[in-house]
């Protein structure tokens, strides 16, 4: 019998394909690699090898990447008991440039419409109660809101997760080119703040959102989180937990590869809760354990090419952190 998962992410698993050619000019990549990615997937794998079991809630197309990025879930062990599938439209694929520092680029679907994928297309009717009756925390994004259907699941699940006491974990994860209608995006992210407990900012989030990169400041205005964070690439992520307020400078390390380094934070700080349990929040040493914890895992996450397939275990997380005491 599985063990029930105390973690559901629901949203996007994709195809990233990444250039090979280190260059910021899409007409100058003569190949690309593909690699299984989409946040809550990456964050669904990066539990389960850190040992929070997980499952994952999301369409997938019926086709050999969707076959391919599922054999991929079940083999790290996330569970599949969610995940709907489609014959109706394909798996995104989603093309990555790269520059000389690693940091990423998003660059199209290939030519293809953003509502052209199977992930637009989850249904609220099929999701399976079940996985929330025995979970504690539900992580969503906000890409699949582009899309009524999806936006429909996405609600539906925030309904499930209040009722069944599941604690909600956001992360903003902005991306322009999954939006028919860019302006849609503000007004309907504005609408999750109700549902949220713990929160996520890229830097050019929390300014777009809040005009402000301080998590104790977002924290104040949002008034109902337990948690915000404010990452940035190589800079220190910002914390604002239970009102315990902060700063992690981040590691020294040769980056590859920074797809998923974000996914890996997030998939750290649930592990920590999971672990410590939310009481530990009381106590600001371990809230700082906690965030560091997050950072060695999203850091570690940039030493390899690839979200998923860069993630590290538990062990090498602590192994990793020894090495910075």
């Amino acid at each position: 019998m599985p063990i029930p998962s105390r973690v559901i992410c629901l949203g996007e698993i994709l195809l990233d394909c990444l250039a090979n050619e280190v260059t910021p000019y899409w007409e100058k990549v003569t190949s690309w690699t593909t690699f299984s990615g989409g946040a809550p997937a990456n964050v669904a794998c990066s539990l389960v090898k850190l040992g929070t079991s997980t499952g994952f809630v999301g369409c997938v197309g019926q086709d050999p990447e969707g076959d391919r990025l599922l054999k991929e879930l079940a083999r790290v062990e996330v569970d599949l008991t969610g995940v709907q599938l489609t014959s109706d439209f394909p798996t995104r694929q989603v093309y990555i440039l790269h520059s000389p520092t690693g940091d990423r680029k998003f660059a199209g679907f290939g030519g293809k419409s953003p509502d052209s994928f199977a992930d637009a297309y989850l249904s609220s009717k099929k999701l399976p109660t079940q996985l929330f009756l025995a979970a504690e925390y539900l992580v969503i994004g906000t890409l699949g809101l582009a899309y009524p259907e999806t936006r429909e699941a996405i609600f539906q699940a925030l309904e499930l997760a209040d009722k069944y006491y599941l604690k909600v974990v956001l992360d903003v994860n902005r991306r322009s080119s999954f939006w028919l209608n860019e302006a849609d995006a503000l007004p309907l992210i504005q609408q999750l703040w109700q549902y949220v407990d713990f929160v996520k900012f890229s830097q050019e989030e929390a300014l777009w959102l809040f005009d402000t990169m301080d998590a104790g400041k977002i924290s104040y205005r949002l008034n109902s989180v337990e948690g915000v964070f404010v990452t940035n690439g190589a800079a220190a992520v910002s914390y604002c937990l239970n009102d315990h307020e902060g700063r992690i400078d981040p590691f020294q390390v040769d980056v590859k590869d920074t797809t998923g380094a974000g996914d890996g934070f997030v998939a750290g700080l649930i592990h920590q809760l999971c672990n410590l349990g939310i009481s530990s929040l009381n106590n600001p040493d371990l809230v700082k354990r906690i965030v560091t914890y997050a950072c060695a895992v999203g850091t570690l996450t940039t030493t390899k090419r690839g979200a998923i397939s860069a993630q590290p275990t538990a062990k090498e997380v602590e192994s990793f952190l020894k090495q910075q005491d």
